[in-house]
């Protein structure tokens, strides 16, 4: 008789970064490499919801939005074998970086202001650009942003060849996963 074999509970993996850095096209194939179950924390707050993200902000506003993504993080989704993109701002307030790095191995992706640009012009659901210049306040947030990714997990600048971006961030997150493990075995 064959044995099933136990599948290992591994630590979640977070995409973070700007909208329009790949996260979510990104995290699906990394998800299917990993074998883990893909979510986007954007499209699940939607479920809940029963609307779209831009619905959202124009009825509650932006603050209950992102006490939405709060709760994802704290205790919406499985704690293990999960790849999880998470929404542009989701790590960007006080306490948040912490937060989602406490809950498995963060990874964030950055982009120019063009290559952003250049990937969201053409999306009307993205209700942070729908200003004058979105150009302008795609550098202006990703500035405000910055220092929030940087506390949030490892920095990599998403290529343009995303098998490249895929496999950095395989590499880092079976890196990570060795040092937790060494790490439990000292306790």
């Amino acid at each position: 008789m064959k044995r099933e074999r136990k599948v290992e509970d591994c630590p979640n993996l977070y995409l973070l970064g700007f909208m329009g850095t790949g996260k979510s096209s990104i995290g699906r194939k990394v998800a299917a490499r990993l074998g883990f179950r893909f979510l986007d924390s954007d499209a699940e707050i939607e479920k809940l919801c029963g609307m779209e993200t831009k619905d959202i902000f124009a009825k509650f506003g932006e603050a209950k939005f992102r006490k939405m993504e709060r709760e994802f993080i704290e205790s919406g989704h499985p704690d293990h074998n999960c790849v999880i993109a998470c929404g542009g701002g989701l790590c960007c307030r006080d306490g948040m970086p912490e937060l989602v790095k406490s809950k498995g191995v963060s990874v964030v992706l950055f982009s120019t202001p063009d290559e952003i640009f250049e990937r969201v012009s053409s999306n009307d659901k993205r209700p942070l650009l729908n200003v004058e210049n979105p150009r302008e306040r795609i550098a202006n947030l990703l500035r405000e942003r910055t220092p929030y990714y940087m506390k949030s997990g490892v920095a990599i600048a998403a290529d343009k060849n995303m098998k490249i971006t895929e496999d950095r961030i395989l590499r880092i997150y079976a890196a990570k996963l060795r040092r937790m493990k060494r790490a439990a075995k000292r306790k």
